[in-house]
C-alpha cells in the first residue's frame, strides 16, 4: 500500500512541475538595441513597456542600449513591442523612431550628431 502511495505522490509532482512548465513557455524573452542615452531615456522607454498589453517584464540597460522584454506571445508579439518603443520616440532594432515623438524628446535623449544640428540650428 505504501508503494503505491508513493507512485502516485510522484505522479502528482510530475504532473504539477510539467503545468509550471508550460506556464514558464507561455512567455518569451526579446532583446531590442534602442537609441537610448541616458537615464531619462530608460524611464520613458520603460513607462512605454509599462502600459503595453503582453509585456510581463522589461529593463533597459542604458551601456549597451538593450532593451529585455519578457512577454506573453498569446497577447502581443515582438513587431508590437517594436512599435511601442518607436512611438516613445526611439529607435528599436530596424524600426526607426517616430518622428513626431523624437522631436518632443529632451535634448539629452536626442543622438548626437542630431543634437548638434539642433544647436547649430539655434545658433543662426
Amino acid at each position: 500500500m505504501k508503494k503505491f502511495s508513493l507512485i502516485i505522490v510522484a505522479l502528482i509532482v510530475l504532473t504539477m512541475g510539467g503545468r509550471l512548465a508550460a506556464q514558464n513557455s507561455k512567455t518569451a524573452d526579446l532583446e531590442i538595441k534602442t537609441s537610448a542615452q541616458c537615464s531619462m531615456c530608460k524611464e520613458t522607454i520603460e513607462k512605454a513597456m509599462a502600459f503595453e498589453k503582453g509585456v510581463v517584464k522589461y529593463e533597459l540597460v542604458v551601456e549597451t542600449k538593450i532593451l529585455k522584454v519578457t512577454y506573453k506571445p498569446s497577447k502581443t508579439s515582438p513587431e508590437t513591442i517594436r512599435k511601442a518603443v518607436s512611438a516613445a520616440g526611439y529607435d528599436a532594432d530596424d524600426v526607426a523612431a517616430d518622428p513626431k515623438a523624437y522631436q518632443n524628446l529632451s535634448d539629452c535623449c536626442k543622438k548626437p550628431e542630431d543634437r548638434q544640428s539642433d544647436h547649430s540650428e539655434h545658433q543662426h
